[in-house]
């Protein structure tokens, strides 16, 4: 009976790429032209924010030069694309362009980014929208990527323990110092969770990082809080230019 419905379903809506639209074998796949044009994460990494590095990884921590100079208060991290082209275009459909469904695949990619940094009893965290945010978008892009990521790894998912307090402006333009100013003191722990973080690793996901100032505010936050260590995984990384 089941495989009934789904047949009738694919009849009815038939599966179609992520990027483009055009239809594809499988749900939530992308066309051959559109994976062409999506730059996926792979090789040697830097272990602070996942962008790709030149050479072969030679057994020791490696870092790009952005990390270096302005060091995270995080201890490792993950990206799964690179933000540009197709990817690009699918981030934003997912954040701006009512795009719900995008989180699932996107979210196994991420999982597939993130094995190498897990440990045990991980608790997977999105960085927090504000509420007047939430309101107008109707979901957290960031949630929905943790849940997905969370489901494919087997860990814990808390998806509120970060509430964002003050609504900020948004954060592209603005140089590093101004990102960090913007975001003093509007993220904070939930009140009623702080308990499952204190003395856990916490997994701490979002869909885009730049400059790591809103991934760097809520480590802050969660190390202050009792967190024994924060490693931040993202669906995209900004490469910086050369």
């Amino acid at each position: 009976m089941l495989a009934r419905i789904q047949t009738a379903v694919a009849l009815l809506y038939p599966p179609r790429c992520l990027g483009c639209g055009v239809l594809v074998e499988s749900d939530f796949g992308l066309c051959g032209s559109c994976w062409r044009q999506t730059s996926f994460v792979g090789g040697t990494v830097c272990e602070s924010c996942g962008i790709a590095l030149p050479g072969a990884h030679d057994g020791h921590r490696v870092e790009c030069d952005d990390c270096m100079g302005h060091p995270h208060p995080w201890s490792h991290g993950r990206a799964a694309l690179v933000y540009e082209g197709r990817a690009r275009q699918m981030i934003l459909a997912l954040k701006h362009g009512d795009r719900p469904e995008i989180a699932r695949p996107a979210g196994r990619w991420m999982a597939q980014a993130a094995r190498s940094i897990l440990v045990p009893d991980m608790i997977a965290v999105p960085v927090p929208l504000h509420w007047s945010r939430l309101l107008k978008r109707r979901y957290n892009q960031s949630a929905l990527l943790a849940q997905s990521v969370a489901r494919t790894l087997g860990i814990e998912h808390c998806p509120d323990l970060l509430q964002r307090v003050k609504r900020t402006p948004m954060l592209e333009g603005k140089t590093p110092d101004q990102r960090f100013g913007t975001l003093a003191d509007a993220i904070r722990i939930h009140p009623n969770r702080a308990a499952r973080l204190r003395g856990r690793a916490v997994l701490l996901i979002d869909d885009v990082m730049t400059t790591g100032a809103t991934l760097g505010a809520c480590s802050r936050v969660c190390a202050a809080n009792g967190a024994k260590d924060v490693r931040v995984l993202t669906l995209a990384r900004v490469a910086k230019d050369a």
